[in-house]
């Protein structure tokens, strides 16, 4: 990474504006301006985050906000109302007060001396969330987006739910917003008011997974902040960026198939990363190619990004499996628009031997399966950080669980883009069933690569709203959509697709265990193949990566960092242990210590779905001379057949002394999952 510290502007900075919001609420803006141009007023860039302008963000917004400031951009870090220094409360996220304070944000930011009146949104994750919902809501000043690993769909792709199924990631990102809730706007900005916005918060901001959970099926909760409910309400020129070990691949392309405006789109191999940081590698220029797309559509300038294709993507070459790559081989690939005319559904039926071939088969078979409890355990998480550890590990135990079919190894290379589906005939023997499909890439020594996958609540087989128990040996074709990828396998390699009853902590178990009958007959695998083409040879090169240059910070106690999968022999269960965080650091700019510290487990017995349970725990600390806060949340869940069950705790701390404790002890009705 190069980091540039000189550029086209002088860069002045603003550490705390005060935003005023029509209610007399005060929002907190962190601002970066060309000097001069209160005289000579320039387009400005929002990003509207909870994640605190002042501290949480500050080492990614030193590499990205003077850069952009530096070329001739205002830009705004606006801490969401309730989170960071802005006043309020948050209770949830997308709520119809963000959503409205972001739409009045604009306006405020539209009106400033500095601004010419235009304004573009950028953010990543919630960010990117919340840059499509306000596009939406079509605020004037508001002229192009840029949005980054987020979804245009909240119940079917976001970190909850996937194919009906409970995530357990919505349990990890419950706890973690769980612990940012505590943390009190800094006092420094906000003066002594302080602690009575931060008693506020702590008394107010409520047990977010209840809320969830409360809403398993798509209703009116999730399809509001989803702008695929009417893709005609944005208008304004969108570019959308992912990476395919993120979670939030798919909506790339959703976004490229239905926005009737301007649109381009990129996905690489990162995970959920900005591109210029990004890893696994190659890390690129983005944020030239974001200057780019901002002279385009805020200055008006002919810059040729839009005469480019408008989708790139990155052919990933086969890879060993391991937890964790700095780098993925492969190359460039672009197409014209989405669906492409370049790729071409083609089946794989599952074949009565176990094969995975072309040719429809002779003769049917069924195949009866119960998969073991821990499949699941090498799934890695669902929303990668290219963190060591988070990515899929080597899914041999995972398909010696599984029913699988394969390929013979292939003749030649063979490459996919897009999203495979998984057709399937099967019964179940209970009123509840899930269903997990991998594609693995196998080389010649059994490693097995997990590619894609998909996941489905059978009782959804009708839609998303209203789930609809099964009858038990009755015969239903369903669809499993799968993860969008760009790979390439090699010759000599060998693809198979592993589907099993159970795939956690990736999703929650059903209910009871489930034998699921398969009926090889009207089963197939498609895949959207593509050839190489040699087109992709001449694309332009992306640029090196380069950035602003980090801030001064002093590391105080190195974070505790770890991803495992222990076997409890003796007791016949498995746990997946992570460790998370920042450990202590100090500021240089606001002489702030603060502490980070995250665990989570999740841990199931072998033989019994009900035993599924999971906790994590998160610890935050802020600390300036001699005032300091500390505070600790703890969040389990489990569930038995009827219900989810939650226990929560929140302790806070003033100094040494322990100025508030809230537990919580919830149940929720499980609803077909």
């Amino acid at each position: 990474m190069k980091h540039v510290t000189e550029y086209p502007h002088a860069v002045k900075e603003y550490r705390h504006v005060e935003v005023p919001m029509p209610d007399g609420c005060i929002l907190a803006a962190r601002i970066w301006i060309p000097d001069g141009a209160e005289a000579a007023p320039v387009p400005a860039i929002l990003e509207y985050l909870p994640y605190r302008k002042n501290d949480l963000t500050t080492e990614r917004d030193a590499s990205m906000q003077p850069y952009l400031a530096g070329h001739g951009y205002a830009v705004i870090r606006l801490d969401l109302r309730g989170a960071g220094d802005s006043e309020g409360l948050m209770v949830d996220e997308y709520t119809a007060q963000e959503l409205q304070d972001g739409v009045d944000a604009i306006a405020w930011i539209a009106d400033q001396p500095w601004c010419d009146g235009t304004v573009g949104m950028i953010g990543i994750s919630w960010g990117g969330f919340n840059g499509l919902q306000i596009a939406a809501m079509q605020p004037p000043a508001l002229r192009a987006i840029i949005t980054l690993c987020s979804t245009d769909d909240r119940y079917a792709d976001d970190i909850h739910y996937m194919g009906g199924c409970l995530l357990g990631e919505q349990l990890s990102w419950a706890s973690i917003m769980f612990g940012r809730n505590t943390l009190p706007p800094d006092p420094a900005n906000v003066g002594a008011k302080w602690r009575e916005m931060w008693m506020q918060r702590l008394e107010g901001s409520g047990l977010w997974l209840k809320t969830w959970l409360e809403h398993q099926a798509r209703d009116d909760y999730w399809k509001h902040g989803s702008v695929c409910e009417d893709w005609s309400k944005i208008r304004i020129p969108v570019y959308a960026v992912s990476g395919w070990a993120d979670g939030y691949c798919r909506s790339v392309f959703r976004l490229m198939e239905h926005l009737q405006g301007p649109k381009k789109g990129l996905v690489g191999p990162w995970a959920h990363r900005y591109p210029h940081m990004g890893e696994p590698g190659p890390a690129i220029g983005f944020l030239k190619d974001e200057l780019r797309w901002w002279d385009h559509w805020l200055k008006g300038r002919e810059t040729g990004i839009m005469e480019e294709p408008m989708l790139r993507l990155y052919m990933q070459d086969s890879v060993p499996p391991q937890g964790h790559y700095e780098h993925r081989p492969g190359r460039w690939i672009a197409e014209p628009c989405w669906p492409s005319p370049h790729v071409a559904r083609t089946d794989f039926h599952l074949c009565p031997d176990g094969g995975l071939r072309r040719e429809a088969p002779e003769g049917a078979a069924e195949f009866t399966h119960h998969s073991p409890a821990t499949v699941g355990m090498a799934s890695g998480k669902w929303c990668g950080y290219s963190k060591p550890g988070d990515a899929p590990l080597d899914q041999r135990a995972e398909d010696g669980g599984s029913l699988c079919f394969e390929t013979d190894p292939l003749s030649a290379p063979l490459e996919m883009a897009g999203d495979a589906i998984v057709r399937l005939r099967v019964s179940v023997d209970r009123p509840v069933a899930q269903v997990a499909a991998r594609i693995c890439d196998v080389d010649a020594d059994g490693r097995s690569t997990r590619v894609s996958f998909g996941v489905f609540n059978l009782t959804h087989r009708n839609g998303h709203e209203v789930p609809e128990a099964l009858v038990p040996g009755e015969i239903y074709d369903i669809e499993i959509p799968m993860k969008h990828v760009a790979q390439s396998f090699a010759a000599g390699r060998r693809l198979r697709l592993a589907i099993s009853t159970s795939y956690f902590p990736m999703i929650w178990p059903a209910p009871e265990p489930v034998r699921l009958t398969l009926h090889s007959a009207g089963s197939a695998l498609s895949l959207p193949l593509r050839a190489a083409r040699p087109e992709d040879d001449e694309l332009p090169a992306f640029g090196a990566p380069e950035a602003g240059p980090p801030p001064g910070m002093d590391q105080i106690e190195a974070p505790e960092v770890y991803f495992r999968v222990l076997e409890d022999a003796a007791n016949g269960c498995t746990e997946m242990q992570i460790a998370d965080g920042a450990g202590v650091f100090r500021l240089h700019d606001n002489d702030l210590t603060l502490r980070k510290e995250g665990v989570e487990s999740y841990r199931i017995a072998h033989d019994d779905v009900t035993s599924a349970s999971g906790r994590c725990e998160w610890t935050y600390g802020m600390q300036r001379g001699d005032w300091s806060v500390l505070t600790k949340t703890e969040t389990t869940m489990r569930t038995d057949r009827s219900d989810f069950i939650i226990r929560a705790r929140l302790r806070a701390w003033e100094g040494r002394v322990l100025v508030k404790e809230i537990e919580w002890d919830e149940r929720v009705p499980r609803n077909h999952g």
